[in-house]
Formats: structure tokens, sequence, C-alpha cells
């Protein structure tokens, strides 16, 4: 059976505020472990109001510490908006505190508008260096060699696996080098998701840290009792990115009865070109919709976005997916 993990974007909503996010996140997680999942990662995004992850080191420590054994990481952390050291000694405390338990998932996106960008005090050009700095973190995270002057303390000997994430071609050209994990962000931009996917297995070279193509494919999935409470609940989803289309950053809304009202038809043509890869029903038809992504993508793995907006039913959603996994897997 695919393992199967999630990716908590930490949504804020009227009810929660930032720290019930917070906190809804470690305990989705703590679930999350009981039930199977194999990892649990957050996204770095900055001046999003709807987003509690921005300082991701801070925020894997807490689900960390309110786990014991499921794997809690970055998905990811934003490589051009820091230095390669400073990530370095964040990751390398993170593994001495929660030893062989933390992924470093790296974007080369900058997660934020370009006004933000320049608050950060990083360069756009940044992002050209991506590639060198994945080199300088593998280097820093790794065993010190004799006459190396700067080491991450902590960090150096820890060898915090590094994951490249991507939605687009390059990510799966450099994961294919590097010879590292690639996971691809099917759950807000699949347009390039199987050719990506083709790159990525045809050129990848093994590595000291992987031997063999490792593929993650991230996905929407919202479950519920029944199709149509599903279809309910899907469409905060929906208006999130409605928002996001519009340029308009807010916290995320309750669900209402139709999206009719909501959004224009060019509006929902492009919502759903950006959720191709969502899988909406009760427990049979989520089995056999992220089945059929599995059987597309011989994915290695599936990684998990379901934008609930109340906990209890996101946390239902989360685990009727695995009991369908299970029983259909």
């Amino acid at each position: 059976m695919v393992p199967l993990s999630i990716l908590d974007l930490v949504r804020v909503t009227e009810a929660s505020g930032v720290r019930g996010a917070l906190d809804n996140a470690r305990d989705l997680a703590a679930h999350a472990e009981g039930w199977g999942y194999r990892r649990y990662w957050v996204a770095e995004h900055h001046n999003m109001v709807s987003i509690a992850s921005a300082a991701t080191s801070v925020v894997i420590g807490h689900i960390a510490a309110g786990t014991q054994t499921i794997r809690v990481g970055s998905g990811g952390i934003m490589l051009p908006n820091h230095s390669p050291l400073v990530v370095a000694e964040q990751f390398g405390t993170l593994a001495e505190l929660y030893p062989n338990r933390i992924d470093l998932g790296l974007g080369r996106a900058p997660g934020t508008d370009q006004m933000t960008l320049r608050a950060l005090r990083r360069s756009p050009a940044a992002a050209e260096r991506f590639s060198e700095d994945v080199s300088e973190l593998q280097m820093l995270l790794g065993e010190p060699v004799p006459g190396q002057s700067i080491k991450a303390i902590p960090g150096a000997g820890t060898n915090v696996p590094l994951w490249i994430l991507g939605s687009s071609l390059f990510g799966a050209q450099l994961a294919a080098e590097k010879g590292l994990p690639y996971a691809f962000a099917s759950h807000f931009a699949p347009q390039q998701l199987i050719a990506a996917l083709r790159i990525y297995r045809r050129y990848f070279k093994p590595s000291q840290q992987l031997t063999a193509p490792h593929a993650v494919v991230t996905i929407n999935v919202i479950a519920a009792d029944t199709d149509e409470e599903a279809q309910y609940l899907a469409t905060t989803k929906l208006m999130s990115f409605t928002n996001l289309i519009r340029g308009q950053f807010q916290l995320s809304q309750p669900p209402i009865e139709s999206m009719d009202n909501y959004w224009s038809q060019s509006e929902k043509s492009q919502v759903m070109s950006m959720l191709a890869r969502t899988v909406v029903g009760s427990k049979a038809t989520v089995a056999r919709g992220v089945a059929d992504i599995v059987t597309e993508t011989e994915a290695d793995e599936i990684m998990v976005v379901s934008d609930v907006y109340d906990h209890q039913k996101r946390l239902r959603s989360y685990q009727l997916l695995r009991e369908a996994f299970e029983e259909h897997g």
C-alpha cells in the first residue's frame, strides 16, 4: 500500500485564531500518527492572514513535541529566503531534539509577494542560486571534512534528509541530478505533474541519500460520511482559491451551500484548473479517486491536503481517507 502523508497549511479561521490553528495542527499530527500516516509537513508562507506557518522551523518543533514517531518536516522551506547556514542550524537543532524524525523539503519560490520578499531582505535573484544553495546545505548537514572552516552547529553530521519540491520541470530535473526525493505540488499546480515525474524518473542519479527515485504526489482530498457533505465542506477550499485569484487574502471561511453566487464562470474555470488533482466524497469515492491517481502517476507516496473549516470534520476527513486506503488499498 502506498504510504500516506499530510501537508498542512495551518489555516487560520475566525474561530481558531493563530494560536488555535497551531494547536489544531499539533492535534491533527497526533491523530495522524495514530492512524499510520508517514509524515506531517508544513509550508513556509509570508504575509498571508490565513496561514500560520511562516516561522516554519518553529512550527515543526511545536508539532514534533506533540508526537512521538511520525516524521515532521517542511513542505517546504523556501530556500531563496534564507542563508543555507541558518537553515542548517535550525534543522540541525530540530534533528538533535527529535532524532530520525525531521525532513527538510526545499522550494525555490518565495512563498510570498515581491514586496514581502524585499521585507525579508532577500533579492529576487537569490532563486538563481537555488542549486548551489542546496549543495551548500548538503555540505553543512553532512560530516565535516578536513579544512572545512564553517560548520553548522548544531547541524553538522545530522544528515537531515533533503527533498526537492516543485510544480514545474525545473525541480524534477534538479532532484534527479542530485539524487534526492521529489515532491510535486499538484494540489495547486497540476498541469506539469506527469511530465515532471517522467523527467525525474528518467534522469535520476543514485546518491548517498537515495539509491532509487522516490516521487511524492501532493493532492487535495476532502472526505466525509457522504458525497454531499464532502462537496459542502469543499466549498471552503473553493472560496480560498477564488479569493486568491482575486488577490484577496482573508481568513479561511466556513462552507456554503452553493458556489454559484460566489464566483464568476471565469473564476470557476481557473479554480477548477488549479484544483484538478482534487478528490472529494465519501470513503468509497475517495478510495477510488486516490487509487486512480496512484495508478496514473505510479506515486511512491501520496501527500494529502484536506482544507476543512471545522477542526473535528478535518480530523474526520483524514481518518476516513486512511480507513479507505486500508479497506480498498
